[in-house]
């Protein structure tokens, strides 16, 4: 295999490497209160992209069903809470 091709299978792996070594040269980056404010990017931004990520990921058939139900379940509870009032 060429060094091109398996640079290009690898890229993950290789991309870890380089973002350690960037760490371990210049630690002062990701410190608390630092330049990528990890109290949020890690508390929000993070979470968030997971759960997008495992959202796009769901089968369109389980997506669709759910999409259906979500409404319904909405207005049940909005007209449900309107009683109290």
């Amino acid at each position: 295999m060429r060094l091109l091709e398996r640079m290009r299978k690898e890229w993950f792996m290789i991309g870890i490497v380089l973002v350690i070594a960037a760490a371990k040269l210049e630690p002062s980056v990701g410190v608390n209160g630092g330049p990528l404010k990890p109290e949020i990017t890690v508390s929000y931004i993070a979470v968030a992209t997971i759960f997008f990520n495992s959202g796009l990921s769901l089968k369109t058939e389980f997506a669709d069903s759910r999409l259906h139900a979500s409404p319904c379940v909405f207005c049940s509870d909005f007209n449900q809470s309107s009683w109290w009032k």
